[in-house]
């Protein structure tokens, strides 16, 4: 049997609540491995034995004491006291008198902390990738990615914190000008999840910031760690600028503050990334209120190829896409739809390339493939892999958990399912590859949209009518449509999201600054005059 351990983040409970995380008894604790010598780098981040989980401005806690595991050997890493309610109050208390100090800075002044925030995350960029591989379990290389775009969005905000702002526009009365004013929301609440939880926090943070808000952020608890080591970052920064703490704040919790912050109309914008079923509840609970939601949700994500695809292109982005961070990604594909003609050869190169994956401790240089995050996704794998089978589908490769110490199991290749099997229109967040074989344009373009989710789709081919189709109307109904690389990897410099059961949301890059604000149309008269509009007579 597999024990049930702590949720991946706020999950729906009796009554509509967000519940939090389970906690295991005390038999199972052993020698927290912050206090062993190997592990001493953790006190560089500021991390101790017991650590506070409430920041706005200093830190504190009066909530539950939970611990952290490594996901690598299922060993406790540390502890943190969550917030209370009594906590979350306060915190937004503060926070909203911090607003009131930072919306007053010139949004270029804003840029120049958000850019130091960078230069800081940087600093430490090693040892806080070195913490994500602990605390998530991802790879070394992907944790310290991660960082790296938090940096990379920093450096992106500093440029837009110059750039943001409306146009002026023509107006049909003489003497009259219509300006268009954009303004900061106030509080953004900021809900992660596990499977990024340094990146999906820095794409909200740096861009929220340099809009003029403030955030008051909710990792998830699982990487309760991660979270408060980012924010004492954050924290000497502001400090540094003789800026309020509150600017940036955190309450670590679980189902009380997850759902006080979606029902509170203090919280005027609230970015929640979960899972479908969550989300639908948090979109629920905000919208009651009026309030404002930016969803980034599910995905599962399709990846073509054609007769003329390239597949010296085709295998590694499979690879990569299907079993980077243990397909524990929202981008992850866990769809591949082959041509016919090239069905079995790509098959077979897959199960070859699955072969050579490099498996170990995450934090080891040399691994390309780690543990799942907790007890609770192996026993998923394992029920998602029955599943298949009883629909028909036949495991080439994979399908059982690893014999090792963790949450290890193995990448996992399936054939033979319809394009319609109900597992295969599941989002599963593991390393499972459903693998069909499809006749013509029409039909697969079809198969990639008949899921509920619309996060992200790649096609391999080098027929530039079907690229551009692809991108059309009546091609992909993702919110990422790629070509010739693979579903997951997404830039920065690009807004982020999904259409349908993902949310709808955009963050990071392009226009999605615009989620973070409120817009006005400004009339101004600078007549003697006071010309009415669709030249309406008022006498």
């Amino acid at each position: 049997m597999w024990r049930v351990p702590r949720q991946l983040c706020v999950r729906v409970a009796r009554g509509g609540k967000l519940s939090g995380p389970r906690h295991r008894p005390a038999a199972f604790m052993s020698t927290l491995l912050i206090n062993q010598a190997q592990y001493a780098w953790l006190k560089e981040l500021g991390l101790r034995e017991e650590n506070e989980g409430v920041y706005n401005g200093s830190w504190g806690g009066r909530g539950e004491v939970i611990t952290t595991y490594c996901p690598a050997n299922n060993e406790p890493i540390a502890r943190v006291r969550q917030a209370s309610v009594a906590d979350y109050e306060e915190t937004v208390k503060k926070a909203r008198e911090a607003w009131k100090v930072w919306a007053e800075v010139p949004a270029p002044k804003r840029g120049e902390v958000v850019r130091q925030i960078g230069d800081a995350l940087r600093e430490k960029i090693q040892i806080l990738g070195n913490l994500v591989s602990l605390e998530m379990g991802k790879i070394l290389v992907e944790g310290v990615g991660e960082v790296q775009e938090y940096v990379d969005v920093c450096d992106y905000a500093v440029g837009l914190s110059r750039m943001i702002g409306g146009p002026i526009l023509p107006s049909e009365r003489p003497g009259h000008a219509l300006i268009e004013q954009w303004n900061p929301v106030g509080l953004v609440g900021i809900i992660t999840a596990f499977n990024f939880p340094v990146a999906v926090y820095g794409w909200n943070n740096a861009i929220a910031m340099i809009c003029g808000n403030v955030c008051l952020w909710k990792g998830a608890p699982t990487t309760s760690l991660i979270s408060v080591a980012v924010t004492k970052i954050i924290a000497k920064v502001l400090e540094d600028n003789k800026l309020p703490g509150a600017i940036c704040s955190l309450t670590c919790g679980g189902a009380d503050i997850g759902t006080a912050m979606a029902k509170d109309e203090r919280v005027n914008l609230l970015s929640f990334t979960g899972s479908t079923q969550v989300g639908r509840q948090v979109a629920l609970m905000v919208q009651e209120r009026f309030g404002r939601s930016l969803l980034e949700l599910g995905g599962n994500n399709a990846i073509i190829a054609f007769e003329d695809a390239d597949l010296s292109l085709v295998v590694p982005s499979v690879l990569f896409a299907a079993v980077g961070t243990a397909g524990q990604r929202c981008t992850t594909a866990r769809r591949l739809f082959l041509h016919e003609s090239i069905h079995d050869e790509v098959v077979n190169r897959l199960k070859k390339a699955y072969a050579q994956i490099r498996v170990g401790n995450p934090w080891d240089s040399d691994v390309l493939y780690g543990p799942l995050h907790t007890k609770q996704a192996v026993s998923m794998f394992l029920g998602a892999v029955e599943d298949a089978k009883k629909e028909g589908g036949t495991v080439v490769y994979g399908g059982k958990v690893m014999d090792r110490p963790g949450n290890y199991v193995e990448p996992t290749v399936v054939t033979g399912l319809a394009h319609n099997a109900s597992i295969a229109h599941t989002e599963t967040f593991a390393p499972i590859l459903y693998v069909f074989k499809f006749k013509n344009e029409e039909e697969v373009f079809a198969w990639n949209n008949e899921v509920k989710q619309g996060l992200s789709s790649s096609i391999f081919t080098k027929d530039l009518g079907r690229i551009f189709r692809w991108l059309g109307p009546k091609g992909s109904d993702c919110g990422i449509v790629n070509v010739n690389i693979p579903t997951s990897g997404a830039e920065i410099g690009g807004a982020f999201g999904g259409e349908k059961h993902t949310g709808g949301g955009r963050e990071s890059g392009s226009d999605a600054w615009k989620q973070y604000m409120r817009r006005s149309t400004c009339t101004i008269n600078y007549s003697k005059d006071l010309p009415l509009a669709q030249g309406i007579k008022f006498q």
